[in-house]
């Protein structure tokens, strides 16, 4: 049937195309007009599942705390009428690299570097934006805008939980429960949208990053709604952390490092989670244990080697450092010493690699090192 359906719209095409067109140019004009038509209904369809969601999260927000809703309501349009008035602004910008690149702007919105340490501080307070109600606008004009909804979303939970706890509202968490898929797909979509940002660091919203770090970071360490989010988010989560470890890897610009310094940065930020911490040393100790034994070889042929990665390698190895230094600090209050499969792995032929590679590559040993002996950390104590 197949095989007849595909001759019948062969000779279809043939007898309908125009004289001055061959046969081939009118079948590709007309799987081009298809497709169009097709990208015009792709469209349609997420705008109509952006509102869907914008609708549930607002009536889960409704279920949750009623009068929340209606102050934030009336007070929406003045809020926002200040925040276009007097947008936020951040003086940290990116320190020159000393080298040219073709775009100016091209990482001025990742002038947040130095922010990063005040978002350190807004883990547990979230004073900087929790403390004023921002207004329930959780509908998009743009690309760029489209992130905000999520994002505005989970900023309202926080804040509900936030004057609950004080016992200023009085809020049902167990509706979050009933709702699991809209808290779900409101973080699948800020970290889809964290992951856009890295790879197109080109992002109109200077303060996004940021303001997007702190909600995920506070979202996963709050005890009343963490356990809903790592519970649906788990998955989606571990997709996130490895695109960014992909993302430095990858990255092979010239005026790169300080992009990396805020990856790496929001990397550690997640790792404060024990959860996510172990997976995620995991994941780290997997790519730098491949890159050691790919250097090892290729050190053994004198064959050519990727500068880029083994460049952006130490990326990966101060984040690990830091995660287990944590990690080690904690085992001794609550936390479980890391003790998986893939640090078996690591430490088989540590050594042997370590001994082959310390002359020529001494600061990459070196950070191997480092990270061998927090690995044996307990064992030691």
């Amino acid at each position: 049937y197949l095989k007849i359906s595909k001759l019948a719209l062969a000779f279809a095409i043939i007898h309908s195309k125009p004289p001055a067109k061959s046969c081939k140019e009118y079948t590709e004009h007309l799987a081009k007009t298809v497709s169009e038509q097709d990208f015009g209904w792709k469209s349609k369809v997420e705008m109509l599942e952006a509102e869907v969601l914008r609708l549930r999260q607002k009536l889960l927000l409704n279920k949750i705390c009623p009068r929340f809703c209606l102050e934030n309501d009336a007070s929406a349009e003045t809020l926002m009428d200040q925040e276009y008035i007097n947008p936020m602004s951040y003086s940290s910008q990116l320190e020159d690299s000393g080298c040219d690149v073709s775009n100016d702007c091209a990482f001025d919105s990742l002038g947040v570097a130095s922010d990063f340490h005040q978002s350190e501080h807004n883990v547990n307070t979230s004073k900087c934006w929790l403390e004023r109600l921002t207004p329930l606008n959780l509908c998009c004009t743009s690309k760029g805008q489209s992130l905000t909804a999520p994002m505005q979303f989970l900023q309202h939970l926080l804040e509900i939980r936030k004057l609950s706890e004080g016992g200023i509202l009085q809020a049902d968490f167990t509706e979050l429960e009933n709702d699991s898929l809209t808290i779900c797909s409101s973080v699948s979509q800020l970290l889809d949208g964290l992951t856009i940002f890295y790879n197109s660091p080109g992002f109109p919203v200077s303060d996004f990053l940021t303001e997007a770090v702190c909600v995920l970071i506070s979202l996963i360490t709050d005890t009343k709604l963490s356990s809903h989010v790592l519970k649906k988010c788990f998955k989606k989560f571990e997709e996130f952390k490895k695109n960014l470890i992909q993302i430095i890897l990858r990255n092979s610009s010239i005026n790169r490092f300080q992009a990396l310094h805020a990856i790496s940065h929001t990397l550690v930020l997640l790792g404060r989670n024990n959860i996510l911490r172990h997976s995620l040393i995991t994941l780290l100790l997997s790519e730098v244990r491949q890159f050691a034994e790919q250097l090892l070889q290729a050190y053994q042929i004198q064959a050519m080697y990727d500068i880029t990665q083994y460049e952006n390698i130490f990326s990966l190895c101060m984040i690990l450092e830091q995660l287990l230094q944590n990690e080690t600090e904690e085992s001794n209050i609550s936390s479980p010493v890391y003790d998986g499969e893939e640090k078996v792995r690591f430490l088989k032929n540590l050594d042997q690699i370590i001994l082959h590679l310390s002359d020529e590559f001494p600061l990459f040993s070196l950070y191997l090192w480092r990270v061998n002996v927090l690995l044996n950390s307990a064992q030691l104590q």
